[in-house]
């Protein structure tokens, strides 16, 4: 049984969870909001609790107004008869009327989310952008700080604010003016996700923790019959993923993986023109990541400094099921991907991102080994330059592929079709009739005379809207865990492996091991701290 905590308990005390309005709040007053006495901002009906049968949670629901104010005794239908019939005295707004465009509050899908710092406020923006989604409560293990960094949260990789209570002021803010009334009270704030799950019945969840607590807040969720959206990649370990991808089936909800990439026109311009066979039957794929935008690590080992804790962090819930160290700002807010107990490596982070085209284009599944080539920085840091190797079996009639990643200090071979002086890109994609780099065909003459690839595939709404779609009972989006993003992200994290050890692994993909080396198994999972289980 997992053990409960909240933001700013000692660490290693048991505690009992707590609401919302025993943390200290920062500036609602300022921002023109209404609050309580004791300057928290209210919610208004956010504890709702109803039985519904699992199938109703994949479309919307009927659920109490999260707008209109709770009137004892009094239904919705007489509550709205009775505004109407006094409308010759008062003034009524739009969000009584409705208008073109317009969701009623019992027709959104209602949206906790879970890991606030800079990816998790990028997706904030986007789901606040949705008539038809509610954010109704929102999810830190720090309360406020800064530090957090995202390619495109505002602008540019600067240093931003993070944490559960900037998360809520934005929420209650945005809802506040697009209600044209000045006031919004209606999002609640979590340090513990488990408390949020306990307390707020919200039809769907987002999760944008760091990597190694994805599968405990996604398991968690896909438990209550709750829609998912996790950033990538969907797990730490490849016993995780797989977990998941089948907990995901069985509950039967929709989900998807925070690859955004492949939700673009050039994601299905690369499948058709593969497709329609413009290179012949592709034999080699070379993907080349490049330089990371940050420095490693200094260290060989851990930090040998031990500064104070943030205040309002609770660095015993930030760990998880990691194992407990102090706290260092190498890890948190965002240095943390360069560290084995906590991210994936380069490869984790950015695989589910590049691999994902290749994947549906090529119809790739389980590959049959994987090898590497790196330079080791230590046992506690991820290297920074690598090489990974992936061999895929026969599809039907596709024949094998071989997949390589290199990453930083390694480049793939120039294609013999590419002219002197053009920059070469990637992914590249070897056929036996011809060369694509990402979605154009080389040289620039046969990418002339060939023109366009016939249109088959559907194109896609947008990376968030497919998933809200498939939330309310549409196709299941275009990465989710069951059909596309649980196996994607195994592929990436048998990487890891094979650069821990250092050997060439044979993968028995169906029976989740290697076949021959049983010593490299143990890194298909590991072991959690105490209190912490899937």
């Amino acid at each position: 049984m997992e053990k409960i905590r909240s933001a700013g308990q000692d660490q290693g005390k048991p505690c009992q969870p707590r609401s919302v309005s025993e943390n200290p709040v920062v500036g609602p007053r300022a921002s023109g909001l209404v609050t309580d006495k004791d300057g928290e901002a209210g919610d208004i009906g956010a504890n709702r609790r109803c039985s519904r049968t699992q199938s109703s949670r994949k479309t919307s629901r009927s659920k109490p107004d999260r707008i209109l104010p709770q009137v004892p005794n009094t239904t919705r239908r007489k509550f709205l008869g009775g505004i109407v019939a006094g409308a010759g005295f008062a003034i009524v707004p739009r969000h009584v009327l409705g208008g073109q465009g317009y969701v009623t509050p019992s027709d959104r899908i209602t949206l906790g989310l879970i890991g606030l710092g800079g990816q998790g406020h990028v997706n904030l923006f986007n789901f606040l952008k949705m008539n038809d989604v509610q954010v109704s409560a929102v999810c830190d293990v720090n309360r406020e700080g800064g530090g957090y960094i995202s390619w495109e949260w505002m602008q540019g990789t600067g240093r931003k604010v993070g944490g559960r209570e900037p998360a809520r002021r934005l929420v209650d803010e945005q809802y506040a003016q697009q209600r044209g009334t000045g006031t919004y009270r209606g999002c609640r704030a979590y340090a513990d996700y488990r408390e949020l799950l306990a307390k707020e019945d919200v039809d769907a969840v987002m999760v944008a923790t760091p990597d190694h607590t994805h599968a405990m807040i996604v398991m968690a969720a896909l438990k209550q019959g709750k829609h998912v959206y996790c950033e990538k990649p969907l797990a730490y370990t490849v016993h995780e993923a797989r977990t998941l991808a089948e907990a995901a089936r069985q509950a039967k909800v929709a989900t998807q993986l925070g690859n955004h990439g492949q939700a673009t026109e050039k994601a299905r311009l690369t499948q058709e023109i593969i497709l329609d066979g413009a290179i012949g039957h592709v034999r080699e794929v070379h993907i080349d990541q490049g330089r990371r935008f940050w420095d490693p690590p200094t260290w060989g080992g851990r930090p040998p400094e031990a500064p104070p804790l943030p205040e309002g962090l609770d660095w015993d819930a930030w760990l998880g099921p990691a194992p407990a160290r102090p706290f260092h700002p190498a890890y948190h807010p965002w240095r943390w991907r360069d560290w084995r107990d906590f991210g994936t490596s380069p490869l984790g982070d950015m695989g589910c991102h590049v691999l994902s085209t290749a994947f549906k284009a090529l119809k790739l599944r389980h590959p049959s080994s994987v090898e590497a080539t790196c330079t080791e920085i230590g046992p506690e840091i991820y290297p920074r330059s690598f090489k990974v190797s992936y061999e895929f079996p026969a599809r039907g009639d596709m024949p094998p592929v071989t997949l390589v990643w290199y990453d930083e200090g390694y480049t793939p071979p120039r294609p013999k079709a590419l002219e002197p002086g053009r920059r070469l890109m990637s992914p590249i994609y070897i056929g036996d009739g011809g060369t694509l780099i990402d979605d154009l065909l080389i040289p620039e003459s046969r990418r002339k005379a060939y023109g366009k690839a016939p249109r088959v595939l559907p194109r896609s709404p947008g990376q968030y809207r497919e998933w809200i779609d498939a939330c309310r009972g549409g196709a299941p989006a275009g990465s989710d865990f069951v059909n596309h993003s649980g196996l994607l992200t195994e592929t990436p994290l048998l990487g890891n492996i094979a650069i821990r050890t250092g050997k060439k692994l044979q993968w028995d993909g169906p029976n989740l091991r290697f076949t021959n080396d049983d010593t490299s198994n143990q890194y298909l999972h590991r072991t959690y701290r105490e209190g912490w289980s899937l």
